[in-house]
């Protein structure tokens, strides 16, 4: 069976709540577990057979980390990975119609799309079991999950048959609850759903006409999958979901960067053990799952993990800890240095026996089905603790305390802060 697969990168005005450190790097490039988080997107879909292709879609400007990196992994997982960029952005609907002649070129039967912003276990070969399952050739599937029901109201609810798992109901981020099931943002489509896009585009078109906007050409472009497209799909037999045990999360804000990495590092024990580090003579102390870069020099005295990844040319000094933390290339943590639920940006010094610390943002761990809050910045007026940033270039000096603040690139700190933001 020929299948094709296409992951919505966003593009720079997408993101917002990932700054300082989408400044460096595009949001889809940042690493997560050790590889940029749509490595994890584009292993997945490499290994389901019949895969053709593996199309990036985004409003991003061609940009020279994005265009190494499709060129590493296309050698890497032998598959042709090409990037089409949007004139403007077109939403998640929109991208895929206005490029359908590509995603078609070649026959595909097929196709996944991928929102870049998620992190799971991505369960594309069950999804197209399940699909097959069905004898209507012409359905879709959505992944979806089991929310809490407060949290639900944050996503796409589904409303399924319990037997056939046919979508008889979708609301995007209802004000009233309405499901627990919620859209994971990934979907598997045939080319008969460029029809049912059409249409929207069409109708879009024709309100256009009425309205008579002065600068209406681009509106009809736009268009949204889950409002425009899955609610008028549901309850006509075209649309099921298929619902998923495995794990799932957003990676809308920085602090969720975190606990997405912690899902990733528990999966690599079973996908990929040669990434995880292990406790060898002369190395240093490692609990839980820890990812380390093989250009990284720690010192044996350092004690790392749980959940913790180091970049590349990272330097550890002696008797450092780092917990619950991502350490960015280039950056260099001096002797006795404490770390714990903190993103450190690219080439930051952090000097020694400073402590940098956040508060962890992670889901109701005595809740199954609780999912990462996205958090606003300010509550009452005040900064909400969260994990602390280090934009790239930061230099944190020696004995100071940094607490649930975010620094922005190229500061050089003299004292200790503590629930700020640094401009």
């Amino acid at each position: 069976m020929s299948l094709k697969a296409v992951i919505l990168i966003g593009g720079p005005q997408k993101g917002t709540r990932f700054r300082p450190l989408s400044f460096e790097v595009p949001k889809p490039l940042f690493p997560v577990a050790g590889v940029p988080m749509v490595q994890h997107h584009i292993e997945a879909c490499a290994k389901v057979p019949g895969m053709k292709e593996i199309l990036l879609m985004g409003f991003y400007q061609p940009h020279e980390a994005l265009s190494r990196f499709l060129l590493s992994a296309q050698q890497e997982f032998k598959i042709p990975i090409r990037y089409l960029q949007e004139y403007a952005a077109l939403g998640t609907g929109g991208g895929i119609y206005h490029f359908r002649d590509q995603i078609l070129s070649g026959g595909a039967e097929a196709f996944f799309v991928l929102n870049a912003d998620v992190c799971s276990e991505f369960p594309l070969q069950e999804m197209l079991e399940f699909w097959q399952g069905h004898r209507d050739a012409h359905s879709f599937v959505i992944l979806g999950t089991t929310a809490n029901r407060t949290q639900a109201l944050n996503y796409g609810c589904i409303v399924a048959n319990a037997d056939t798992q046919e979508v008889q109901h979708y609301v995007e981020k209802p004000s009233t609850f309405v499901s627990e099931i919620i859209n994971c943002g990934i979907y598997l489509f045939t080319p008969a759903i460029f029809q049912h896009i059409g249409k929207v585009f069409q109708r879009n078109q024709q309100e256009l006409v009425l309205e008579e906007s002065s600068n209406g050409w681009q509106r009809a472009e736009v268009i949204r999958l889950e409002q425009d497209v899955f609610t008028a799909l549901a309850g006509s037999g075209k649309l099921y979901v298929y619902k998923t045990d495995g794990f799932w999360s957003q990676i809308k804000s920085a602090g969720s960067a975190i606990y997405a990495s912690r899902l990733y590092l528990n999966q690599y024990s079973k996908s990929h053990p040669e990434r995880l580090a292990q406790n060898k003579p002369g190395g240093p102390v490692i609990r839980g799952n820890v990812y380390i870069h093989p250009t990284a020099s720690i010192d044996s005295t350092a004690v790392l993990g749980p959940n913790v990844s180091i970049g590349e040319g990272v330097t550890v000094g002696a008797g450092v800890r780092v917990r619950e933390s991502i350490v960015l290339h280039g950056a260099s943590l001096h002797d006795h240095t404490c770390v714990l639920n903190t993103i450190v940006g690219w080439d930051s010094t952090i000097g020694r026996w400073a402590r940098v610390e956040g508060t962890p943002s992670d889901p109701n761990p005595n809740d199954p089905y609780a999912k990462i809050d996205s958090e606003t910045l300010f509550r009452d007026g005040r900064l909400t603790p969260s994990i602390t940033i280090l934009g790239c270039s930061v230099t944190i000096p020696a004995e100071v305390v940094i607490l649930n603040s975010i620094v922005l690139p190229h500061k050089e700190l003299s004292r200790s802060y503590k629930n700020q933001i640094i401009l």
